[in-house]
């Protein structure tokens, strides 16, 4: 199982999405999610609307590379129109190891025309997965529930040639993520194409590791 650190490796004294919280997860060996926005012609990194005070995404990109581009970038695309940005910024610092999401559907089919990598969604709103054929795998989201999201399904996206990064519970303010977590590791998976996006990767690294998944940095083939 691959762990995703959901805004970064933050806690009480380092703020989520900041440049110390993103930094920290590459540290300490995650991947990470985080949302870019367009400020002022730059790319920045800032789940609200951007403005000044936004961190450049170049700065993180940088990190990315000086880490060899080993570490997955969840990329929460926040805003339209940032295709030539994002193409830009992979390039400049030779990012393949990430992929993007939550993008409106007419920036979905422009990114997939660009050939940027990005994955389609799934939860109870979205149980039919829009440009499935051409993501390159599937955020599973429940916002309501985990129930859903069963061993057929997760299975069926791999057998197609998805990856697959499940959200936590623990994102929406669940506290009964350890018990999904357990229905995860029993299914017959393989854990190399799944991802899990989590306010909490050193347990879930744990976790993990003690059921027998494996775990790397690697979101790609």
């Amino acid at each position: 199982m691959i762990i995703i650190a959901h805004r970064g490796y933050w806690n009480e004294k380092i703020p989520r999405n900041s440049p110390e919280a993103l930094y920290c997860a590459l540290k300490n060996g995650y991947g990470f999610e985080s949302d870019l926005r367009d400020y002022m012609g730059r790319l920045v990194v800032s789940h609200n609307i951007a403005d000044a005070s936004s961190q450049d995404a170049g700065e993180v990109f940088n990190c990315l590379a000086e880490y060899k581009d080993r570490y997955c970038f969840a990329i929460n695309i926040k805003a339209d129109g940032l295709k030539e940005l994002l193409q830009g910024y992979l390039q400049r610092y030779n990012i393949s190891n990430y992929f993007l999401f939550d993008m409106s559907v007419p920036q979905m089919v422009e990114f997939e025309e660009m050939g940027l990598r990005f994955f389609t969604r799934q939860s109870e709103v979205e149980p039919v997965p829009c440009m499935y054929d051409k993501a390159a795998g599937v955020w599973i989201d429940g916002f309501w529930g985990t129930d859903w999201i069963t061993e057929r399904i997760l299975s069926e996206h791999i057998r197609n040639g998805k990856d697959v990064c499940v959200v936590s519970p623990d994102l929406h303010g669940r506290q009964d993520y350890r018990l999904f977590w357990k229905q995860l590791v029993s299914y017959r998976l393989d854990f190399s194409r799944c991802m899990l996006c989590t306010d909490h990767p050193d347990e879930a690294r744990a976790f993990f590791r003690e059921d027998g998944c494996r775990e790397d940095g690697n979101g790609t083939d």
